[in-house]
């Protein structure tokens, strides 16, 4: 009985040890992230430099000639969104006044 209670508690210590490194990887994991995830650093920078992000984007767009043709799948399956949007939002508008009137 007692070679068991004495397994028993290798065991725990064990499991203990085992559950403190892994949160201490966690905590690690956690902080090393926040660099990444923590999106005030970046909102603050962006909000400070807007004007000169938006000149950097216009000037590197003149540079390089870049524009914009969709193809005409795209152009296809824009018009077919648009199409199916307008339509729920009349479906919406008609269930609404039926709602309404009922």
């Amino acid at each position: 009985m007692e070679e068991r209670i004495k397994e028993l508690e290798e065991e725990i210590a064990i499991l203990k040890a085992e559950n403190e490194s892994i949160s201490e990887t966690l905590n690690k994991t956690k902080v090393h992230l926040k660099r990444y995830t923590a999106p005030v650093n970046s909102k603050e920078y962006y909000a400070k430099n807007k004007e000169e992000c938006k000149r950097k984007a216009r000037e590197y767009k003149k540079k390089t000639n870049y524009k914009h043709e969709p193809t005409k799948e795209q152009k296809k399956e824009y018009n077919r969104k648009a199409y199916l949007r307008r339509k729920e939002k009349l479906k919406k508008v008609l269930e609404e006044e039926k709602n309404e009137e009922g």
